[in-house]
């Protein structure tokens, strides 16, 4: 038998040699950038400046190609670019580093111990130690603004009223020889993982006390804090003297997997009283945010119930009176957090914007917009002093932090972790363009030119199509559908946002509900047709559709409904069938909102735009992609549309993966799923 560091060694060997690129001299010229070049880049997150606003701490995610997996460790650096440092270096991840209010030290999470717990670092160095020392995993780490205390989430039964009670009953679960699970209610499943009875719960520590037993501020209630599966430490707040939380919750119940109803609840920080809920709006309230002086709560707020794709509302309540007023309500965008300047006359947000991602200051007073940053995508701002910091990552670049100053002036980068990388690929130029889509309607789209592009030759075409389907292709580095992967390849890559993308206005977004085989599918064509006649060094005739969920969805629907709109098709994740789309996904708020109601009333809304009703004219060969822990568009979709290509001879192929959800995150499979996608494309689109 083969011994077990014989082994691994084998499989870090044959990891990195499939992540590895053959060495090249500094002189050597640049390469065409390719998902080995990607999966590579080094991923800056989570930048948190200190009191002062002299430092910025933030998480590093580099590629580990022998564990196949992304590594995390905490950096920081002067919040005017000066004595970057790297904090941490365990194998374990360390990541969500927060400041303690002396500026001295942060805390942070790492699984250096086995399970994900708490740790503290002098920030002038020296080793961590280990604060929390719990039975179960810490998650989504805040301090409360005098320092004494921690906010957390733990994964517990809610009936349980003491760890212990939620550690004895995993216990007695994994000692079972009987493997069933007994459900009451939905969900049942979400996103990729089946549900087990435990919920997220918000706890607190005092740091006076650490070795007492955590205080449960949700005890008793059927909800999560933060909300699953992509919530985090922004749904709940301290107030500013530390002596309460503000959270946001969506209570449990039958009514869970249909409902977007979230409500803001206040409960004292040392859990002397039970939350209470202090919102009443049926829809979804979320990211509370108190003013410095602590006078005012902000929060985000939608008006609709049952959609997940509504605007957010800036709401202002004056704690004191109760009364609350919108803020900026003829801005017609959705801020992506709320930041109040130190004299809180100001809120910084980020927000989708035709087709960019800037940065705006929104004068709380007047609800008078500016622009602070205007190109590329701008994320997880912070206020740093009279600066402000963030991520700044655009179609030619990933991540890296910057900052400016209050007015916009002065823009600085903080980090230049991939600039070596980035000077060694060639890369596409990307130029946005718009024409009239449905109704009329300016719709706007990338292009991204090949790398090395000559305008005397002809390009065949990657036709990218996005997900949401309330979603957008921005101007951003994306790290699963990326357009330089096939400029890089010598496609041209042209990707519409089409009625349904957000960064428009809501009524732009709206258009696409009960009409997804419509003005979408028209706007589609329009653009292809504007590139291609804006373009002239773009080849029609050598054409290939590409999308994930909604865009698989879009391309099943282009199979039977545009059939000769291109030479090849690639389906990730998309929907086949509506009727069964509405009975086997997890969050069926979504598809009663985009087809007008439940299935069993409104069957002929659904219908409308089943693509499988259409699949007799199915010709165009498809490369079908689907992952078995996707149970927001179930494996059987994927299945089913390979199925109907296979019986009726149509050219196909089918990638499945059985550890995947509904992205492809690992990077061995980010690597397959690319390299099959494009090898697809040169097999169709070649003369």
């Amino acid at each position: 038998m083969r011994s077990r560091s014989r082994f691994l060694s084998f499989v870090s060997v044959f990891a990195l040699a499939l992540f590895a690129r053959p060495a090249v001299s500094a002189a050597a010229e640049p390469h065409p950038f390719d998902v080995r070049d990607l999966i590579a880049m080094d991923r800056v997150s989570d930048p948190q400046a200190s009191p002062k606003g002299d430092r910025i701490v933030f998480s590093l995610r580099r590629l580990d190609a022998a564990a196949n997996r992304g590594r995390f460790d905490l950096w920081t650096v002067g919040s005017d670019g000066s004595d970057l440092r790297q904090l941490t270096s365990h194998p374990d991840r360390d990541a969500e580093a927060r400041w303690a209010p002396d500026g001295r030290s942060v805390y942070f999470l790492s699984t250096r111990s086995g399970s994900s717990q708490i740790w503290r670092l002098a920030i002038d160095g020296g080793e961590p130690t280990q604060v929390t020392h719990l039975p179960l995993d810490v998650a989504a780490l805040e301090v409360s603004p005098d320092g004494k205390t921690l906010a957390f989430s733990l994964e517990v039964f809610p009936d349980c009223t003491n760890l212990d009670c939620t550690t004895k009953r995993l216990a007695e679960r994994s000692g079972s020889k009987a493997s069933g699970q007994i459900y009451d209610e939905l969900f049942i499943r979400h996103w990729d993982t089946w549900a087990d009875g435990r919920r997220n719960h918000l706890f607190t520590m005092s740091l006076a006390n650490p070795a007492a037993a955590p205080i449960d501020l949700t005890q008793g209630m059927k909800a999560d804090v933060p909300s699953k599966p992509f919530g985090d430490a922004a749904e709940f707040t301290f107030s500013r003297d530390g002596k309460t939380v503000i959270f946001s919750a969506r209570q449990g119940g039958r009514e869970e997997a249909w409902s977007t109803n979230f409500d803001l609840y206040e409960v004292p920080s040392d859990g002397s009283t039970a939350a209470k809920k202090i919102t009443s709006n049926p829809a979804w309230d979320t990211h509370p945010t108190f003013s410095p002086d602590g006078k005012t709560l902000a929060y985000l707020a939608m008006a609709r119930p049952g959609f997940e794709a509504d605007r957010f509302h800036i709401v202002l309540r004056d704690l004191a009176t109760g009364q609350e007023r919108f803020l900026a309500e003829t801005w017609d965008r959705t801020p992506n957090e709320l930041i109040f300047s130190r004299d809180g006359k100001t809120i910084y947000a980020s927000a989708l914007d035709l087709g960019h991602q800037p940065l705006f200051a929104i004068d709380v007073a007047s609800g008078a917009i500016r622009r602070v940053v205007a190109g590329g995508s701008v994320h997880a701002p912070v206020l740093a002093g009279d600066r402000l910091v963030f991520g700044l990552d655009d179609m030619k670049a990933p991540t890296e932090l910057y900052s400016v100053k209050l007015d916009g002036k002065g823009l600085t980068p903080l980090t230049k972790f991939n600039a070596e990388k980035m000077a060694a690929v060639t890369l596409g130029e990307p130029e946005q363009f718009s024409f009239a889509g449905a109704g009329g309607a300016t719709v706007y789209g990338w292009v991204v030119k090949p790398a090395g592009f000559d305008a005397t030759k002809k390009y065949p075409i990657a036709f990218i199509i996005h997900g949401g389907p309330q979603g957008s292709v921005h101007d951003e580095f994306h790290y699963r559908w990326n357009p330089q992967i096939y400029a890089a390849k010598g496609y041209a890559a042209i990707a519409i946002d089409f009625h349904g993308s957000t960064g428009y206005g809501q009524a732009f977004t709206d258009a696409i509900s009960t009409d997804w085989g419509g003005k979408p599918l028209e706007d589609l064509q329009k653009g292809l047709a504007a590139a291609l006649t804006k373009y002239p060094w773009l080849d029609g005739e050598r054409a290939c559709a590409l999308g994930a969920s909604y865009g698989g969805f879009m391309i099943n629907w282009i199979a039977g409904n545009w059939p000769d709109g291109f030479r090849c098709l690639v389906n990730h994740d998309g929907i086949f069938d509506q009727r069964t789309m509405y009975y086997g996904t997890e969050e069926v708020w979504f598809p009663e909102w985009e087809q007008g109601g439940p299935y069993y009333e409104k069957p002929e809304s659904h219908e409308r735009w089943n693509p499988a009703a259409h699949v007799t004219a199915w010709k165009t060969p498809m490369l079908v992609v689907h992952g078995a822990l996707d149970y927001r568009v179930p494996d059987l979709q994927g299945i089913s549309t390979f199925t109907a290509l296979q019986r009726q001879g149509v050219p196909s192929r089918f990638l499945y993966f059985p550890d995947e959800n509904h992205w492809v995150l690992k990077p061995a499979n980010s690597v397959l799923w690319h390299d099959t996608v494009l090898d697809w494309m040169g097999r169709w689109l070649t003369r």
